[in-house]
């Protein structure tokens, strides 16, 4: 597309304060520059005006990919065609036009601007996924955010438990969100005050929390009576009991709202026309599957073929050149809980495909380190899984397995 094809060039760059502006009118020979106020209400009349001055005809604005909270903004004005820009790309750029490569939002907006008018064939258009999907890809991000919460709450309780309680480690088992962790240090905050219970009273708590093995039952009541105090120093106790119980309510909201995640996101999932696909995979489940789908989206156009999405991923490798060196190394530069979606399935697949299970060990054998070779199985199923989902047909497993025979593939005389 022609420069010629818009009625104006935009790029912004997002401020906590203020967002600078650089515009050019097609045709026009100077570049407008300014600033506009961080407010929902002056962005919104600053872009009517411009839609008024074009006439209401297309403007296409280049913005720094990862600003979410002005592309909200953006995305209401439909005459507007939005073009993220790598920061990265833009960081170069800005070293090749300063000398100093120091970071002022002006001439930031001035170096997107540059890429949009002489390099947006280099340049993506935003093209959104349905309002479903959207939603579902907001849901799923906001739980995985809630879970590393959860994980850093229940880091910090672990560790003040070690420093004066470290036998409730043992008491509580290894998951200290779980509903019998919290209760019990909602009741026994201390060794002094467990110590206190009648045995016939840890047992029904532990039989109340669904511990069925009447020998786990007896050993952990059994471990209290001999115990000794890590520290018997009120002045360190007394904090780290007040500690514990913000800590534990803390975790009880949060594995509330998680829930509530989980919840809407079965819902949004099973509405969906593209679940069965995803629904059907091996080894997705109810977690993984939702997080499949918004990782492929549902316009097939985004992603031409499957290196496209292997790349984008982050899970294909990079190769560098440098005179008669060459090196591999993975991809710096992809969305991070994207990539994980697609290893954290690839390991699960592990287990319930037979095929991958054989990958896993024949890389094994050479010494791959796990990671790597998840990583390795994640760019496999990208290649199988992006064929069938562009040709709107589910995975077959058979069907898979005799295309490698036919191929003579390794892999299947691995499974031979």
């Amino acid at each position: 597309m022609k420069n010629e094809d818009y009625a104006a060039l935009v790029a912004m760059d997002w401020g906590d304060k203020q967002h600078a502006f650089a515009l050019r009118i097609v045709g026009a020979r100077s570049i407008e520059t300014g600033v506009i106020i961080a407010s929902a209400e002056a962005l919104h009349d600053w872009l009517d005006q411009l839609e008024k001055r074009c006439g209401g005809d297309k403007v296409a604005l280049a913005i720094e990919a990862g600003r979410n909270t002005l592309l909200h903004a953006l995305l209401e004005h439909p005459w507007l065609e939005i073009y993220p820009v790598n920061p990265a790309t833009s960081a170069r750029f800005r070293r090749a036009f300063t000398v100093s490569g120091a970071k002022d939002d002006g001439p930031d907006a001035g170096v997107l601007l540059t890429l949009l008018e002489q390099h947006r064939d280099q340049l993506t258009r935003l093209v959104l996924d349905e309002p479903q999907t959207r939603e579902l890809a907001a849901l799923v991000a906001a739980r995985r955010s809630a879970v590393d919460q959860r994980t850093d709450l229940t880091n910090q309780l672990r560790s003040i438990l070690k420093g004066y309680f470290p036998q409730a480690l043992e008491l509580v088992g290894t998951e200290l969100a779980s509903p019998l962790a919290l209760d019990f240090l909602s009741r026994w905050p201390e060794l002094a005050e467990a110590k206190k219970a009648r045995p016939a009273s840890l047992r029904a708590f532990y039989a109340q929390h669904n511990v069925r093995r009447p020998e786990k039952i007896a050993e952990r009541v059994a471990l209290i009576a001999p115990a000794r105090p890590f520290t018997t120093d009120r002045a360190v106790i007394a904090p780290a009991i007040l500690q514990v119980r913000l800590l534990v309510a803390l975790l009880r909201v949060q594995q509330t709202h998680i829930a509530t995640f989980a919840e809407r996101i079965a819902a949004v999932f099973a509405a969906h026309p593209e679940a069965a696909f995803f629904r059907a995979l091996p080894g997705a489940g109810p977690t993984l599957a939702p997080r499949l789908l918004v990782a492929f989206g549902d316009r097939r156009e985004r992603f031409p073929n499957a290196s496209s999405l292997q790349e984008y991923a982050g899970v294909a490798p990079v190769v560098e050149k440098s005179g008669n060196q060459k090196w591999t190394h993975w991809r710096w530069q992809a969305p991070k809980f994207l990539r994980q979606s697609f290893v954290e399935w690839a390991g699960q697949t592990v287990v319930y495909c037979d095929w991958a299970h054989a990958y896993y060990a024949e890389q094994a054998r050479h010494g791959k380190a796990h990671h790597t070779i998840l990583r390795g199985l994640a760019f496999k199923w990208i290649r199988i899984l992006w064929r069938c989902w562009h040709d709107h047909r589910p995975y077959d497993e058979q069907a898979y397995l005799a295309a490698l025979e036919q191929r003579h593939s390794p892999l299947a005389q691995l499974l031979a």
